[in-house]
């Protein structure tokens, strides 16, 4: 099948390519940049110039393909300019993909951060969710998709993302530790998350690609972390100290970053388990960067 892809050279685009491509798909990468260009095709992938203002690009290249996987990523505090930046994408992509009206497989790349920051609030997948929220360009896009005609919407609300060593939150918080000589957490830290491995989540592609069904479906993994615990093993990794910041201190060093890094995301990805047959196997990310890809990295 031939797969396009936007977003193929980043984090989790570059984890799809390398999936894809090993499970014998013809993949087309959306690149902008010769460097991007150079780093798809050395993937095994073909590279397609442009970027996600380029509408007609996308529309030819969505028609064309046997599938698209939407990756990449709009300024997401952004605001309205970000909204409309999604969305115009979004229509572009779909309207080539619904084209031929055969039920072409959309995959749409979302988060559970629409979700919002209240820990009461439901996080499945039927839930109503908080507007504008934190994230309202995803919240634009997923819509675009399930209302789209003749393609077959499918929105991955992911969790944090991890392994292979990346991923901007872990990433930053080993540097922020390193940097400072502290590995800190906020208040008790015992607020979770359950994220899920970058390995997996394409493994989850995969499997929709394989057997398409529209809807909504959560993607994390089967092991929730404190941040405490990932406080404890961002210590290890540098041989600094966990340590316990106050919310006002956190909310003078890291601005609007620090409610988000407060709260806590319990979601189960059950629904894309049993609809799929997904089964996530990825280690605990306090495990990978005490002892795995993390520690390889530094």
């Amino acid at each position: 099948m031939q797969i396009f892809v936007t977003g193929g050279t980043g984090y989790l685009g570059s984890a799809l390519v390398e999936h894809f491509v090993a499970a014998g798909h013809d993949v087309v990468a959306l690149t902008r940049s010769p460097g991007s260009a150079a780093k798809a095709s050395r993937a095994g992938a073909r590279p397609l110039t442009g970027s996600l203002s380029d509408t007609g690009l996308l529309e030819k290249a969505a028609t064309d393909a046997g599938a698209v996987v939407h990756t990449a990523a709009v300024d997401y505090a952004g605001g309205e300019e970000a909204i409309t930046a999604e969305a115009t994408a979004i229509e572009a992509l779909t309207r080539g993909a619904g084209k031929a009206g055969t039920g072409k497989p959309f995959l749409y790349t979302s988060t559970n951060l629409v979700y919002g920051f209240d820990p009461a609030r439901p996080h499945d997948e039927d839930a109503e969710l908080p507007e504008p929220g934190p994230v309202p360009a995803k919240l634009a896009g997923e819509r675009l998709v399930r209302e789209a005609a003749g393609l077959t919407g499918i929105v991955i609300r992911a969790g944090l993302i991890y392994g292979r060593g990346g991923s901007m939150l872990p990433t930053s918080l080993i540097d922020a530790a390193t940097r400072s000589g502290a590995a800190t957490y906020i208040g008790t830290g015992d607020n979770e998350w359950t994220p899920v491995h970058v390995d997996d989540l394409a493994r989850l592609y995969l499997a929709a690609l394989k057997q398409p069904v529209a809807g909504t479906y959560n993607a994390t993994g089967t092991q929730r972390f404190t941040f405490r615990e990932l406080a404890e093993a961002i210590a290890d990794l540098t041989g600094t100290a966990p340590t316990s910041i106050t919310a006002e201190q956190a909310e003078a060093a890291m601005g609007p970053m620090a409610a988000l890094l407060q709260s806590s995301a319990r979601v189960s990805s059950r629904k894309a388990q049993e609809t799929f047959g997904w089964s996530p196997t990825g280690p605990a990310l306090p495990d990978d960067v005490r002892s795995g890809s993390y520690r390889a990295a530094n």
